[in-house]
């Protein structure tokens, strides 16, 4: 007992033999083989249902299938050169752009509004946070009806609203510019609570002894904005930015119902004139050439705001 409470006694010999080191060699691949099916499954859903469609869509816009028959022929970059040439597509790009762009720039600098708000200490902030989040749960379908449903020229309300201040019904669906602008705001009103969860999901993670230091040197509350709270929301800067603008230039849904491209052509994005082409005009060929473009493009516009939003997070 002395020698236990002392530390000093010998130590009994191990009756556990280590096991044959072949034994151990042996498990180690079994085990990486098991990990490696963890994801097997993921990558068979991915293959299927975005690689293959990919590359059988890159093989049919050098064709002219019209989408239904067997027959197809190869032309070649045809579609390509057409796209050029083609006025109703260039249209539909300079309105992806607006439609991309556009509502980025407003759910960035509403939801970073609004998560600064709301990330204050205050009585409802927790239902706050989930009523500016609860549209994007609605689908944009229904989301662009209730907003046709306001916008529409006769039983509109904010015609009504207009009548009933003594004004003119107003076409606000029939012109061009006053619909591309009522899309763009839709369809940011509906997203931006996803920058606002991104936004205090980066507030929340910047150490609050910055502020108090700041606040001890005589820093305004301006000032901490600039110089603490902006420089360390740089990784949720490129987050909601790529997200945003990825949705934006796929946008199809709120045009779909509001205006459904109209008047005319003038509110078509790429996505719906795809839709159009394929469907309306049987040129399944020349509307998966627009579809290759579009992807080109947003995988560009991702590979260049990753570097500068990466560029710029190192700089900060």
């Amino acid at each position: 007992m002395t020698e236990l409470l002392s530390g000093t006694a010998k130590a009994a010999p191990s009756t556990r033999q280590s096991p044959p080191q072949g034994l151990h060699r042996r498990k180690k691949p079994f085990k990486g083989a098991a990990v490696n099916f963890l994801y097997l499954p993921a990558v068979i859903l991915m293959a299927a249902f975005t690689v293959y469609p990919l590359i059988a869509g890159i093989g049919i816009s050098f064709t002219n299938w019209n989408g239904y028959s067997a027959a197809r022929d190869i032309v070649g970059i045809e579609n390509y050169l057409r796209l050029v040439e083609d006025e109703i597509f260039r249209t539909a790009l300079l309105n992806t752009f607006i439609y991309g762009v556009g509502s980025t720039v407003i759910q960035q600098i509403l939801g970073l509004a609004i998560a600064v708000a709301l990330d204050r200490k205050m009585r409802g902030r927790s239902a706050a946070r989930a009523i500016i989040y609860l549209p994007v749960l609605v689908s944009p379908v229904i989301m662009g009806t209730m907003y046709y449903l306001l916008f529409q020229y006769n039983n509109g309300a904010f015609n009504d609203i207009v009548v009933g201040l003594g004004g003119e019904r107003v076409a606000w669906l029939s012109d061009a510019n006053t619909s591309i602008f009522i899309i763009v705001a839709v369809n940011s009103l509906q997203f931006v609570g996803i920058s606002m969860i991104i936004y205090l999901a980066g507030l929340q993670s910047i150490p609050g002894m910055y502020y108090e230091a700041s606040t001890l040197d005589g820093a305004t509350k301006a000032q901490q904005f600039m110089h603490i709270t902006v420089p360390l929301l740089q990784p949720a800067f490129a987050t909601s930015i790529v997200l945003n603008l990825i949705g934006g230039l796929k946008l199809f849904d709120v045009i779909q119902v509001m205006t459904g491209g109209g008047p005319g052509y003038a509110t078509q994005s790429v996505s719906t004139l795809i839709g159009k082409t394929y469907f309306d005009n049987q040129s399944a060929g020349y509307s998966a050439a627009m579809g290759v473009v579009l992807f080109l493009i947003i995988v560009v516009f991702t590979l260049i705001l990753n570097t500068l939003l990466n560029r710029r997070r190192l700089e900060a």
